[in-house]
């Protein structure tokens, strides 16, 4: 699974895309297959290329995203840069586990 993402994000990189939705790919998958998307996606960040990212692991997004939008039973309760979420309390308290 992990070299088929591989793969597939390196693709992706060497067309010509400038945007990429990328959709829950870690649910369920191992802790260093988690890594390893999440290191494909900062570097494809790094290249420019942006990134619409709808992932539960708010820990791991928040540590790779410039913005950020809280969906709650599909309504946006929070939005602002993913550096302030990620210290907001009600944002640790609820999906950080802190």
């Amino acid at each position: 699974m992990g070299a088929f993402l591989t793969a597939l994000f390196t693709g992706l990189r060497l067309g010509s895309v400038y945007a990429l939705v990328a959709l829950g790919y870690t649910m369920g998958l191992s802790p260093i297959l988690v890594g390893e998307i999440f290191s494909i996606i900062t570097q494809l960040h790094d290249d420019g290329i942006t990134i619409l990212l709808v992932e539960q692991n708010a820990k791991m997004a928040l540590g790779v995203a410039d913005r950020a939008y809280v969906l709650e039973t599909g309504v946006i309760t929070m939005s602002g840069s993913a550096g302030a979420l990620a210290k907001d309390e009600r944002i640790r308290k609820a999906y950080l586990g802190a």
